[in-house]
């Protein structure tokens, strides 16, 4: 006989200004298990947890947790009642120490005075610390820990609180691949220990590898919930899209030329990149590979002209860069979509269309430098429809309120316009859901079918197999490896991503 659900919800429904955003959506978790939710931006996964977190009230439906009804007033009484939330961005204050971010709303005190009971802080913050592995003093500095770190100082906060149901919301965006490891072993833990674990996340292989059922919903509906053992990724995407993907990559034909586009050679800068030499071809799509703190997007931005270089030369199209600025790189033809979209590649309070023409702000300038702004707004109402993007609204439609994949066109219809000869794509897919990483990818063939040079830096390893011509590997600063045959060896480009595999090793 199965355990009764910890956590059960039936028959949710919930709707925004006359808009119906989840139909009808039921599912459970047991104590002990872990339950992954997956589904493509706009699908309810996040309606879903804010309703059980407090944050919004369902229309219809129940709720239970621990076998008692369960209608959280606001997020304190869902946290009261041991829900906790460790969201992709983490709510934790730099400037505090670990101790006050794990009591920074709840600090013990000394009886009836008003004095904060540091020596119970201290005690209790070294117990949960060790209950998450994390050997560090209770005293230390947020701003000082990796990002790992903080996500386990995360995780010990919820523990403080003594939670049943820990709600991980893409906890792997930003870790390096040991990290998630790490994770992934705590987790397990958590289970042992009897709490729930609900996992939301776009990388589907790990939601396989921690969840023993996985829900999914498909535009506010339940499109389905199975046993893992019972799935297949191909299923999963299947029920995601609502059609059969018959491969995740779209077939290109080969189209690279024999003109070198662009080409880096003796790229050197102390403490980051070492003598770094490649070139790119016209119509082909270089993957770098390499793990996080490799070198690699801080290669980009110097290839942008953001970061400096002491030594070497870049070329694009036989053209020499000297003392490069981003200005210079933009009027040689160089794109780049950097890795932060939010802080670094859109005005996130700002129109569709004012961020459509952020880097081609000139060609709409008149006389006296006045912008024409209905000129923009057609223009940024071409680059919604090629880009297949949700809405036709570029006036009015703040990219704050577009899901990760459509801020993503809209950074990526940004560069298009200049129509680039280099487009450099830092961690393009990044945080999207499988559909929309479908339409980045057939954005990127069309880049190269027009003759276009792409440098693809992804952390997900068949993302750059699936999409590259060829792949070269980095590490600390220098590169370690160049594949240049289909199949790729996955085993040994990641051992030369980690530093195993040298030049002279490779295919």
């Amino acid at each position: 006989m199965a355990n009764a659900p910890f956590l059960t919800i039936d028959g949710i429904r919930k709707s925004f200004f006359g808009v119906t955003v989840l139909h009808d959506v039921s599912f459970s978790v047991e104590s002990g298990k872990a339950l992954g939710l997956v589904g493509e931006n706009g699908s309810g996964k996040s309606t879903s947890m804010n309703i059980l977190g407090g944050v919004h009230k369902p229309e219809a439906g129940t709720m239970t947790l621990g076998g008692e009804p369960y209608a959280p007033a606001n997020p304190k009484a869902a946290s009261a009642a041991g829900v906790a939330f460790i969201h992709q961005e983490l709510n934790l204050f730099h400037n505090l120490t670990i101790e006050e971010n794990l009591f920074v709303d709840a600090f013990p005190r000394r009886g009836v005075l008003p004095l904060i009971d540091r020596r119970a802080i201290r005690a209790r913050t070294d117990e949960v610390l060790g209950q998450v592995d994390l050997h560090l003093k209770a005293s230390t500095p947020v701003a000082k820990l990796s990002q790992g770190e903080r996500q386990l100082v995360e995780i010990a906060k919820a523990l403080s609180r003594n939670a049943k149901l820990i709600i991980f919301d893409e906890p792997t965006t930003s870790l390096t691949r040991p990290e998630v490891q790490r994770l992934f072993a705590i987790i397990e833990r958590l289970k042992q220990r009897g709490i729930a674990i609900i996992y939301i996340s776009h990388a589907l292989e790990d939601v396989m590898q921690v969840c023993e059922t996985i829900t999914v919903l498909r535009d506010g509906h339940l499109a389905g919930s199975a046993p893992t053992s019972e799935l297949t990724l191909q299923k999963i995407i299947s029920m995601m899209v609502g059609r059969s993907i018959d491969t995740i990559f779209p077939h290109r034909p080969h189209v690279v030329s024999g003109d070198v586009a662009f080409s880096v050679a003796g790229l050197s800068q102390p403490g980051v990149a070492h003598d770094i030499s490649f070139e790119i071809r016209k119509g082909e799509i270089l993957g770098l590979c390499g793990l996080m703190g490799s070198g690699r997007s801080e290669l980009a931005r110097m290839i942008f002209g953001l970061d400096p270089y002491r030594a070497g030369t870049i070329t694009i199209y036989g053209k020499p860069l000297q003392y490069l600025t981003p200005q210079m790189a933009m009027a040689a033809g160089i794109a780049f979509l950097t890795e932060d979209r939010r802080g670094e590649g859109l005005l996130m309070d700002f129109a569709i269309a004012e961020n459509t023409v952020l880097a081609s702000l000139r060609e709409f300038a008149g006389t006296f430098g006045i912008l024409d702004s209905s000129a923009i707004s057609t223009a940024a109402r071409e680059m919604a429809t090629s880009m297949h993007l949700s809405t036709d609204k570029v006036d009015d439609t703040r990219v704050k309120h577009l899901s990760g994949g459509n801020q993503q066109k809209v950074v990526i219809g940004k560069w298009l316009r200049r129509q680039p000869k280099l487009f450099i794509l830092d961690e393009p897919t990044r945080g999207i859901d499988v559909g929309a990483k479908q339409e980045v990818y057939r954005i990127i063939n069309g880049l190269v079918e027009r003759g276009s040079a792409v440098l693809l830096i992804s952390s997900e390893i068949e993302e750059l197999m699936g999409l590259s011509d060829r792949i070269l590997t980095i590490s600390r600063g220098q590169l370690t490896g160049s594949f240049n045959q289909k199949p790729f060896d996955r085993e040994a480009i990641m051992a030369a991503a980690a530093g195993v595999g040298r030049l002279e090793a490779a295919q």
